[in-house]
């Protein structure tokens, strides 16, 4: 099914190999994919390591305190919700027709203590209790771009703020040679965090080609050693850096400011073809 959101032309495809199992695209690009009979399932490479970050945020099964920047098709939410029962959740989506259209097409799992805001990311971050959140999930993309005024240092005090002691930072970013958004990601992230680790596929670490990477982040130590374990085993296996090696990736990259901040780079043509 088709249906025009705020964002653009939103499209519904049935997943051929699993019964109740859809992917939701925006103007041709994949946004999400959800499977009702079984939503711990994440189908995309990124989600599915985000999803590690989740898993490894506390105890396993305890209920957590999660922000949600970008909802989409509310794919992680419904993840925390079955594998961590009670968690409280805050999604952040402006697109209220989006997600009229996923709560009516996608129902989410009963029980779920998830809440859609229909705000700006940043703006919902910025009127967060400080100290509520376990974590922070940050995968904001307008128009297939993570916009300007969510990649700044003052978006990531605004994070710091929102966490309480020993919480976790997520963000999933997209770039491609050279990496030059990336590179200034990391280097901002580091000017915020004490302890900070990127995973990606060694082609888009190395600039070979446009993809995902994800940033964990926090201020106390990280798990790198079991989520490093995890994403060598997922069936796109993915590369973690952190110490000196991530310092060394940033290349000299300056910290992105809300003066110098810009959005992420567009996909090239093709790259969802």
């Amino acid at each position: 099914m088709t249906e025009e959101v705020g964002g653009g032309l939103a499209r519904l495809l049935p997943d051929p190999d699993r019964p109740r199992g859809w992917e939701l695209l925006l103007d041709g690009a994949p946004q999400s994919h959800v499977d009702l009979d079984d939503p711990a399932r994440l189908s995309y490479a990124y989600q599915r390591r985000l999803g590690h970050v989740a898993d490894l945020a506390g105890p396993p099964g305890r209920p957590l305190s999660v922000l949600h920047l970008g909802g989409g098709a509310l794919t992680l939410a419904r993840y925390i919700a079955v594998t961590r029962p009670r968690s409280a959740q805050q999604v952040a989506e402006p697109d209220t027709r989006l997600t009229q259209l996923v709560r009516r097409e996608l129902p989410l799992p009963g029980g779920s203590r998830i809440r859609v805001r229909g705000a700006d990311a940043r703006a919902v971050l910025e009127r967060t209790p400080q100290g509520w959140a376990d974590l922070v999930v940050a995968d904001v993309f307008e128009a297939a771009r993570t916009p300007a005024h969510c990649t700044s240092a003052e978006f990531l005090d605004a994070v710091r703020g929102t966490l309480r002691h020993g919480g976790r930072y997520a963000a999933n970013i997209t770039d491609g040679p050279p990496l030059r958004h990336l590179r200034a990601q990391v280097a901002t992230v580091l000017s915020r965090f004490p302890h900070v680790c990127l995973v990606s596929e060694p082609a888009v670490l190395r600039g070979r080609r446009f993809g995902n990477a994800v940033l964990m982040a926090g201020d106390t130590p990280l798990p790198h050693a079991c989520l490093a374990r995890r994403c060598a085993t997922d069936p796109q296996p993915a590369r973690l850096l952190t110490g000196r090696e991530l310092a060394d990736f940033t290349a000299g990259a300056p910290v992105t400011t809300d003066a110098t901040a810009g959005a992420s780079p567009a996909p090239p043509p093709g790259t969802f073809g």
